[in-house]
């Protein structure tokens, strides 16, 4: 563990260089459905995070502390990779704590406990805010298939249903619904008229 203030600098700044792969990363589920490109990890945790605070609006949850979990879920798969749900029956990866305490051995000693304390919460946590950042996660994932669906990838049906199928708020299940009868420009059409 960093011992000198320069050192936890650098375990810090180490840190923030690492999640810069998540931009390259890209959500290697979606190859399975036969998207030729998919989004990064990096895309897919902004939209979790904004989708999170809506969420967490809706329902009366915090939203900074909502957008935060969103923002650190998926931190971890800089060093186990983005595994599909059906690679995972066969691997045995660390869980998303262990990653995280190692990734953040040499950080600023506030930076390493508050991010143990996010992932934790996200991982164990039952708040509402919990709550509403998984259920962001998986309307993520539906939003998204719906925006392939729409670019002519057929097979992300399975995606659209076991997302529904996690959601547990009201409110996402609501926006899920309302996703389903949209397009990815249907936004616009307020603009329009």
């Amino acid at each position: 563990m960093a011992d000198t203030e320069q050192e936890q600098a650098a375990g810090t700044a180490g840190f923030l260089l690492e999640m810069g792969m998540l931009k390259r990363a890209k959500r290697s589920g979606w190859w399975i459905a036969g998207v030729k490109d998919p989004e990064t990890i990096a895309e897919h945790s902004f939209r979790t995070a904004l989708i999170g605070s809506v969420l967490a609006m809706m329902e009366g949850a915090d939203p900074a502390r909502t957008a935060l979990l969103g923002l650190w879920h998926d931190t971890q798969e800089t060093r186990v990779g983005d595994i599909p749900h059906i690679g995972r029956r066969y691997l045995d990866a660390a869980d998303n704590q262990s990653v995280t305490a190692d990734q953040l051995a040499d950080a600023h000693p506030a930076v390493r406990s508050e991010a143990r304390r996010i992932v934790d919460d996200y991982e164990n946590g039952d708040s509402l805010e919990v709550a509403c950042a998984r259920d962001a996660d998986k309307l993520e994932c539906l939003i998204q298939a719906v925006e392939y669906r729409e670019q002519g990838c057929s097979n992300v049906q399975p995606w659209i249903d076991s997302s529904i199928a996690k959601l547990r708020t009201a409110s996402a299940r609501s926006l899920a619904e309302a996703a389903l009868t949209m397009n990815s420009t249907t936004w616009q059409q307020t603009y329009l008229r």
